[in-house]
Parts: structure tokens; C-alpha cells; sequence
């Protein structure tokens, strides 16, 4: 027998050394934990002989996963997308079900069970595709709003779920009665909560918040999360229930996200916890045994709710291609189909062998959901033709924008970054082309006459239709670095010469950003401290011409283009001498004649002036940091640095060769 301590050090070792690796192969973090527990499990070193502690623990993994679903639990956030959650997440799960209760009748599987099952395969993983659509920048597609919609859908549907699959293991003539007070229970709680719950928790919450103790506020939480899984557990009803009961409390009050970010690492550290006594019932020997059974039920499940999901997708009315895309992403299993097969197995719905093959099958599907995905875009060009099309018309579209533009600016992304910056650009009477995957906002802005077209900046085609070629700038405004990432080396592929502009939040991915090709990179973080700092010196009285002078040498540290700024020929009275004298840049054009032409910088000895080159800019390809060896060329640009006197000799040296 293992006590409790040594159990839970046991888990946490293991957990800690496969997580850490499965992390770092970018592999979903359950897989690890479930691989944890078939390592510990009876079937294999059996370290943990008796998993009795371990489940009871586990079980408040799936008690905080169920309140965090609380939480989400939005119902203006439902109404919004009720079209999809009840129309196409109610299809597919409902299709998902009846189709295995068929297939299970055919093989002499009780109703029961087959009911049980085809719950559990019908769930997909919120955690894995919702990460991927958000990293590939596709939440606001037309398949991506499906897919979440299907995935809300299939987290309330755990909810009746949980209830019904214990009730299934009741004898025949108990079962429609156990169930009648199951639900009735249910309803009871629900509407306690709907029309007295909020307000009350409200009031409390509000009374808790005045404290301004956050040890005090957590306390209140645990207290609110884990009193409401005991009551459900008293009235015989799941702990999970009472946990997505003090969800929706809190979901709809004002500290609803301050609730989640307290709440997410116990949910997370139990919930791991949770896989792990799953990972415990795995027998591996058994499954390599299974293996072709394994791999058929794998198939079928792959298969069959990608023909349900994008049956579904279609009777809704979607294109064919969005269909085929909502299909691919929702047809690997998920999380919540291990939590419901705990509950089957403690009802013993299902022989100990078919539910190794049921667990094997879910957690290879995992494994390939994120290759599925990103594979998804081949696959639908090949099983859908008019996706030629559709791909044609939309790359069309983004040439007919750039066609007649010259000189013009990239905008990767039509946010609110994306388009303050349009606007200024605008402003200067420079032609800019965005690009951007929300097809609201794109349908919006260019009713209102923003040059603003549908289309990946990550894929070598619509950057070739946006006029790569000829464009003078890209701008990146994406706020994730790795969709930054993915757009810039596409625009490094096409154009290498092309200076490109990176948005980023802070400065943590500074490096990677400027190795990855990027002319400058600009924190979110530093500007808004300079702004801070900019209205508090002017607040505490420091004169207006210091506090520009310091943002400006703040900004010249900072940024490498930004050192200096162009003069013109007028003269600012209130500027001081030494400001006069404040390095500066200055353009020179190569004109016919020049001394330097046909000469390398290192000849020239610009660093003996005290002057440094920035750039040199050749027939519209801007060349940052040149070299030493560069030779100078008939109507290049040089992009000078230095005070007005030593330019003023710099232009002497350069044009006679003083």
C-alpha cells in the first residue's frame, strides 16, 4: 500500500520530467500525463498497485475543469452563436451518438453501453484546437467559428453526460425512474442558479473584493467551487455538475477573469493528475495485442466524424471547402472523452477490453490532430475542386488591389494596430494593401473604402497577388510572434531585400525576430513606458523640450533607424546650441560625377569624420548596416549619420574626395 504523500511525489516526478519533454516537442501536455500513469500503472512497473487515493484526487482535476467550463458558460455569448453551438454542435453530437448506438447494435453491444460510447468519441479537445486555431490566426475563419462553436456545444453536453452514463449501469426497470430524479435534481439546481445564485454571489463577491485580501478572495473561491461539488455529491448527482453550477455563478459577474486566472493552476495540476490515474488503467501489452483492432477503431473514428462534422457543416449551409476544413479539425478525439470513459468503466458499461482499444484510439487521434490540422489545406484542395476556384477568385481579388501600386506598404494584419497605421500612411499619400483573415472586419472596411483584402500573409501566394515584388515595405502587426514568424519567412522567401516592420508585445522575442530578418522591431512594452513616462515628467513640471530631447535618446538607443531624424532647411528658435548640434541623418544622392562612386565605403573612411553609414538604398531595395565592401553605384542613397558638421564634411568627402 502507498500512502498518500508517496503517491502524490511519485505522480509528480513523472509528470514533471514527461511533460517538460512532450513541452518542448510542441506535443500536447495530457499525452504525457497519460503515458505517465500506463508507466506506474498495474499493467507496468506497477508502482501504484492501488489507485484508489490517486482517483479520488484526480477526480478535482475534473472538478475545476468543469468550473472553468462554468465560466464560459456566457449565455450573451451563446444567443450570439446559437446557429452554430445548437445547430451544429447539437448535429454532430446527437449524429455522433446515434451512429455508434447503430454500429454497436450491429455488434451485439447493449444500448447502454453503445450510448455511452458514442458519447465519449463524439468530444474533440478543446485545449489542443483551440490553441491551434488561435496560433494559426484562424479563430475569426468561417471554419474556425465552427469549430468552436461544436466544441462549446460538446462542453454543456458533458454536463447531461455525466449524468446520464451512471444511471446506465441501473437495471432496466430502474433506469427511467433513476433518471427522472437525476433530472429533476438537475433542474432544480439550475434554476436556483439562474434566478437566485447570481445576484446573491454577487453581492458576495463584492463584499469579498472590498477586503483587497487576494488570500481572502481565493479562500471564497475554493470554498464556493468545492461546497457546491459536495452538495451535487450529496443529492447524488456528479461533483462536476456542483463544480459548473459555481461556474455559472460567477460567470456572469465582474470578477469572473480574475476568478479564472486564480482558479487555472489548481485546475491544471489536478486535471493533469486526473489523466495520470487514466494513463494507469492503459495496458500497453494488451493494446500491441489489440493492435488491428486498435488501428480499425482509430480509422473510424477519424473517418466517421469527419463525414459527420462536415455533413453537418454542409446541411447547415457551408461551402464545401468549410465543411471539409471544420471536419478535419474536429475529428480526432479529446480530454473530455477520457473523463467520460471514467465514468463508464466505473459503471462497467463496456468489457475491460474495448475500453483499452477506445482509450489507445483517442489518444493516437490526439497525437495526430495537430498534423491532421496542419495537413488540412492539402487535403481539402484534393477532396474539393472548387476550392481551386474559391482560392483563384481570392487571390484574384488581392491582385486587382495591388495591380496598378507601385512603392506600396504590406500591412500583414488589419487590427487596431494594422489600421492607425493605415490611416497614417493614408495621411502621407502612400498606397498601402492589408491583409487580414477576419472576414467581418475585411467586409466592413472596405465597404468603408479601406484597401483591406482577405488573405494569408503566411502563404507565398497571397503575399505574390499583394505585389511583393514592388512593395517598398512589409509591416507585420501580429501581437503572436510565432504567426509573425510564419508571415516573415514567407517575405523573406519572395523578397530578401524588402525592409520589414515587426510589432511585438515586449522584448522578449526581440532576438529571434531581428534573426528571423526583421529591419526593426518595435515593443509594444517600451513605446507605452515612454508615453507613461513622457505625461508624468510633463505633469511634474519638467519643460516640454527636455522631456522630447530624452524620449528622443531613449528612442535612438533603442531603435537603430530611428537615430536622428531628417532636418530640413528650417531652424526651431527655442532649440538650444547644443540641440543644434544633436546627431542627425541626412541623405546623398550619387549623383554623376561623385567622387565616391565606384568606390567602397572602407575607402571612403566615413567612421574617420565621426559619420556612419545607416543604409544605402539602390533602385528601391534598401540595404541596413552595409558592409565595408559595399562599391557605391551611379544614383545610390546613403543614409547618413552624424552632427551637421561632420555631415557637412562627410558630403565634401564623398562628392571631391577631401
Amino acid at each position: 500500500m502507498v500512502n498518500t504523500l508517496e503517491l502524490v511525489l511519485v505522480l509528480l516526478a513523472g509528470a514533471v520530467l514527461v511533460v517538460g519533454i512532450f513541452r518542448s516537442l510542441n506535443l500536447p501536455p495530457v499525452l504525457g500525463y497519460l503515458m505517465v500513469g500506463a508507466a506506474v500503472g498495474p499493467h507496468a512497473m506497477n508502482l501504484m498497485p492501488d489507485t484508489g487515493s490517486a482517483r479520488y484526487l484526480a477526480e478535482f482535476g475534473v472538478v475545476f475543469l468543469m468550473f472553468t467550463i462554468g465560466l464560459e458558460f456566457s449565455l450573451p455569448r451563446l444567443y450570439s452563436m446559437k446557429r452554430i453551438v445548437f445547430g451544429l454542435g447539437a448535429i454532430q453530437v446527437l449524429a455522433s451518438v446515434l451512429v455508434v448506438m447503430l454500429l454497436g447494435a450491429l455488434a451485439g453491444l447493449g444500448w447502454g453501453a453503445s450510448f455511452a460510447l458514442g458519447g465519449t468519441l463524439a468530444m474533440s479537445s478543446t485545449a489542443i484546437l483551440s490553441k491551434l486555431l488561435s496560433d494559426r490566426l484562424e479563430l475569426d475563419s468561417k471554419h474556425g467559428r465552427e469549430t468552436i462553436g461544436v466544441l462549446l456545444f460538446q462542453d454543456l453536453a458533458v454536463v447531461p453526460l455525466l449524468i446520464l452514463i451512471p444511471a446506465l449501469s441501473q437495471p432496466a426497470d430502474a433506469l427511467f425512474q433513476t433518471l427522472a430524479v437525476a433530472t429533476g435534481k438537475a433542474i432544480v439546481l439550475l434554476a436556483l442558479v439562474l434566478f437566485f445564485g447570481q445576484k446573491l454571489m454577487r453581492g458576495w463577491f463584492f463584499h469579498v473584493a472590498r477586503q483587497r485580501s487576494a488570500e481572502f478572495f481565493m479562500l471564497n473561491v475554493l470554498l464556493i467551487t468545492l461546497g457546491l461539488a459536495w452538495l451535487t455529491e450529496l443529492a447524488g448527482l456528479s461533483m462536476a455538475l456542483g463544480a459548473f453550477l459555481a461556474g455559472m455563478l460567477i460567470s456572469e459577474t465582474e470578477y469572473r477573469y480574475h476568478v479564472e486566472e486564480d482558479i487555472k493552476p489548481f485546475r491544471d495540476v489536478l486535471l493533469g493528475l486526473f489523466f495520470v490515474t487514466v494513463g494507469m488503467f492503459l495496458d500497453v501489452g494488451q493494446i500491441i495485442l489489440s493492435l488491428p483492432a486498435v488501428l480499425a477503431m482509430l480509422a473510424a473514428l477519424l473517418v466517421g466524424k469527419f463525414l459527420i462534422v462536415g455533413g453537418a457543416s454542409r446541411v447547415m449551409g457551408s461551402a464545401q471547402g468549410t465543411a471539409a476544413r471544420t471536419g478535419l479539425w474536429l475529428c480526432a478525439g479529446g480530454e473530455f472523452g477520457f473523463v467520460l470513459l471514467s465514468q463508464v468503466d466505473a459503471a462497467k458499461l463496456l468489457p475491460p477490453a474495448l475500453s483499452q482499444v477506445v482509450v489507445a484510439a483517442l489518444v493516437l487521434s490526439m497525437l495526430l490532430a495537430p498534423l491532421i490540422v496542419q495537413a488540412s489545406e492539402r487535403i481539402v484542395l484534393r477532396l474539393v475542386p472548387s476550392e481551386w476556384m474559391s482560392r483563384s477568385l481570392q487571390l484574384t481579388n488581392i491582385a486587382t488591389q495591388s495591380m496598378f501600386v507601385d512603392k506600396h506598404a504590406i500591412v500583414c494584419g488589419f487590427g487596431r494596430n494594422g489600421q492607425y497605421l493605415g490611416r497614417l500612411l493614408e495621411q502621407e499619400g502612400i498606397t498601402y494593401i492589408a491583409l487580414d483573415l477576419d472576414p467581418e472586419r475585411v467586409r466592413e472596411a472596405a465597404a468603408a473604402g479601406e484597401t483591406v483584402v482577405f488573405g494569408d500573409a503566411a502563404k507565398r501566394e497571397t503575399l505574390i497577388a499583394a505585389g511583393i515584388s514592388r512593395a517598398s515595405v512589409v509591416v507585420i502587426t501580429y501581437a503572436d510572434t510565432e504567426a509573425a514568424l510564419r508571415a516573415m519567412s514567407q517575405v523573406r522567401a519572395c523578397r530578401p531585400d524588402v525592409p520589414v516592420v515587426v510589432r511585438t508585445a515586449d522584448e522578449v522575442d526581440l532576438e529571434r525576430l531581428q534573426a528571423a530578418g526583421a529591419a526593426e522591431v518595435v515593443p509594444e512594452a517600451v513605446e507605452s513606458s515612454l508615453m507613461l513616462a513622457s505625461h508624468a515628467l510633463a505633469l511634474l513640471g519638467v519643460p516640454l523640450p527636455r522631456i522630447l530631447k530624452r524620449i528622443r535618446e531613449i528612442r535612438a538607443e533603442r531603435y537603430h533607424l530611428l537615430r536622428g531624424i531628417y532636418r530640413g532647411g528650417e531652424r526651431v528658435h527655442e532649440e538650444a546650441l547644443e540641440e543644434r548640434q544633436q546627431t542627425r541623418l541626412h541623405s546623398v544622392v550619387m549623383a554623376a560625377g561623385t567622387h565616391a562612386i565606384g568606390r567602397t565605403l572602407a575607402g571612403l573612411r566615413m567612421k574617420e569624420l565621426g559619420v556612419e553609414v545607416i543604409a544605402v538604398r539602390r533602385q528601391r531595395i534598401r540595404v541596413v548596416d552595409p558592409t565595408p565592401d559595399t562599391l557605391l553605384e551611379l544614383d545610390d542613397v546613403l543614409v547618413l549619420l552624424g552632427t551637421p558638421s561632420q555631415l557637412a564634411n562627410a558630403e565634401t568627402r564623398l562628392f571631391k574626395g577631401l
